[in-house]
């Protein structure tokens, strides 16, 4: 997961220790500096160019003067301010108690990225191209192992001081060996990155990366190496860091809100990357516990712009004033082409669950279609696969060139895969459907389960208990005929609802039976896959392994995904692999909209163009001075 996108169900993402930063940067120095032709010295170039993609195609050519879905000629001014309906690393939607965005530690603000500049900007209507930011333009190597990066001269940090070679090669260092998880994991093929010149870096690779791991290195935040030289980067810090972006943090008050403040003399705001974007003079993110105060909130205005995510909300909530007057407008816009999954995850690092027949018995107990009619006035659809609506969903019969990656693992995999992939059965919708709940107790007796008197027990006779581990209130109603079903057939199931900083830190630390969470992937899901399923990430806290996976022959797919040269290789390597996580039974798959539901009061506009990849309204819409003063909102 680079752009991800999770629900307030999770608190996902989305999300080491430094004693100097100064000693992190005199490690750095002392690696070899190479001289300028040291690139075309260890391998042959394919030439400067002012974007690259996975697999090397590119939408806009050299000299473009802006992305097609923004206006260029888009004004400046206002105010935008909302709940954040995504968020990375450690970041909360519901608190925050540090400005440190980019380490395991602490419950920091969403946007701080707007903060700070990265070598290359992703197009949000390309699947995987970024085009140059602090970079002009970048050479890679012909096996694809070393990467030149061209900085601009002018670049700058907010301090007026020059960023530099020196900053970027800093910050990518610094955050493989200190940083979050989503940094450390995926960096982990990068044997180095050293400054050349002030203008010139050079990252070199370890042969065993993803195509996808140069767009990662570009896509990473610099930090500024003389502001870090006397702190202790991993430590949490209400101090605003220094940073180079198109806003900087503004007021804000610790777990209530925070103002990030559009930089007038921002260097690369005419650049073709940044023309027509963040548009807001100030972009504030609001925080509550829960999301009827931040419905509240949005309907006396003190929110412009929501993002509905409750069904029930949506269809019942929307008619006070504003709404019926026509100062509040609302709409459907349609969601991303991204590879998403909504889902309960089982921790499988618990022996309770370490048999896949107990864990499809869970779901059978699920009644999804019960949940829909009764409580989400049938808004959705049930999901499946670990991919969404995505191309890389499998279906049907197993295709040969998924046969091919599959066969070499057969005695290490269920029957199941060989089959149609699973899809959870489609229930009556009585909210206990008796087949599948005896369907449910066949399996866990299957799997060792026995009954004493009206409890399941282990073969020790300890009882079987679930808990699932929530901090919204509004899944206390979700979970309600879920937890009853699983009581009849012997599972004592139980809800506990817990503050947005202890559900962090639950989260991080994998403390946990279930718990629910929903986040999407890049459009061309390569790195990220590695803090989501492979063993390395199931022990390490922080990353988003809920489940818990260690599974030998996940990695293998995984390394297949990674390896892949063009898309179709790709797409069948995450095809086949999603055949093997549905038939394992890791999660009980939840539900999915094909629409985002806004509502917003009428005085934004925005460009003409939704873009495919992302929905960018912070950073592509802008405030309409003559439709605020029509509505009283200037």
């Amino acid at each position: 997961m680079s752009a991800r996108k999770v629900s307030e169900q999770s608190g996902l993402t989305r999300r080491a220790t430094l004693k100097l930063a100064g000693k992190l940067a005199g490690a750095a120095a002392a690696l070899p500096l190479l001289p300028a032709g040291a690139l075309a010295q260890t391998s042959a170039t394919t030439g400067r160019s002012h974007g690259m993609s996975i697999f090397g195609d590119l939408k806009n050519s050299a000299g473009f003067s802006h992305f097609d879905y923004v206006d260029p000629d888009a004004p400046k001014g206002g105010r935008f301010i909302f709940q954040v309906p995504n968020w990375n690393w450690n970041q909360n939607p519901s608190t925050f108690n540090t400005l440190n965005s980019f380490v395991a530690k602490g419950d920091a603000p969403p946007r701080m990225e707007l903060t700070f500049d990265t070598l290359m900007v992703a197009a949000a209507d390309e699947p995987d191209s970024l085009y140059g930011l602090v970079a002009e333009s970048v050479e890679i190597s012909d096996d694809g192992n070393a990467l030149r990066f061209f900085l601009r001269q002018d670049a700058r940090f907010h301090d007026a001081s020059p960023l530099t070679a020196h900053d970027a090669a800093f910050s990518l260092n610094l955050l493989k060996k200190d940083g979050h998880p989503s940094f450390s994991l995926t960096l982990k093929q990068m044997v180095s990155a050293q400054a050349v010149s002030d203008h010139e870096l050079l990252v070199r690779l370890s042969g065993e990366q993803s195509g996808g791991l140069k767009l990662l290195i570009a896509a990473v935040p610099i930090l500024s190496s003389a502001y870090y030289g006397d702190k202790d980067f991993a430590k949490s810090t209400m101090q605003a860091p220094l940073g180079s972006g198109p806003y900087r943090v503004g007021r804000f008050d610790a777990g209530r809100f925070i103002e990030y403040e559009r930089v007038d003399d921002y260097w690369a705001r005419d650049l073709p990357v940044m023309r027509g974007t963040n548009n807001f003079d100030i972009v504030r993110v609001e925080f509550f516990r829960d999301r009827t105060a931040g419905f509240e909130a949005f309907k006396k205005g003190d929110i412009t712009f929501h993002e509905e995510f409750t069904s029930k909300t949506w269809a019942t909530a929307y008619d006070f004033p504003a709404i019926e007057d026509g100062r509040v407008k609302k709409e459907l816009v349609p969601s991303e082409r991204l590879p998403s999954f909504q889902a309960w995850y089982f921790n499988t690092r618990l022996e309770k669950f370490a048999d896949p027949r107990t864990r499809q018995a869970i779901g059978l107990a699920f009644d999804f279609e019960w949940v829909n009619k009764n409580l989400f006035f049938d808004a959705y659809s049930r999901a499946s696969s670990f991919f969404g609506t995505s191309d890389y969903v499998a279906t049907g019969e197993i295709p040969a060139e998924e046969l091919e990656l599959l066969e070499p693992f057969r005695d290490r995999l269920p029957d199941a895969v060989f089959r149609d992939p699973y899809v959870p059965p489609q229930s009556d919708g009585s909210g206990r459907d008796r087949k599948q709940l005896r369907e449910a107790v066949r399996l866990l007796k299957d799997a060792g389960w026995t009954r004493n008197g009206a409890k399941l027990v282990d073969g020790k006779g300890q009882p079987f208990n679930v808990e699932f581990l929530i901090r919204s209130p509004t899944f206390e109603r979700v979970l309600g005929s879920f937890v009853a079903a699983l009581k009849s057939i012997g599972i004592e199931a139980t809800i506990r609802l817990v503050d947005a900083a202890q559900y962090q830190a639950r989260q991080n630390e994998f403390d946990y039976d279930i718990l629910g969470g929903a986040a999407s992937m890049s459009p061309t899901p390569q790195e990220e896959l590695k803090s989501f399923l492979t063993s390395e990430s199931a022990d390490t806290p922080g990353t988003r392994n809920f489940s818990g996976i260690k599974d030998p022959v996940v990695d293998a797919l995984i390394d297949k995904v990674l390896a892949a040269k063009d898309r179709t290789a790709h797409r069948t390597a995450l095809r086949a692999l999603d055949r093997v996580l549905r038939a394992s039974h890791y999660v009980i798959p939840e539900w999915f909209g094909s629409h985002h539901r806004i509502a917003m009061w009428d005085m934004f506009d925005r460009p003409k163009i939704k873009p495919d990849y992302a929905f960018p309204v912070e950073t592509t819409w802008w405030y309409d001075s003559a439709k605020a003063a029509r509505i009283g909102k200037t």
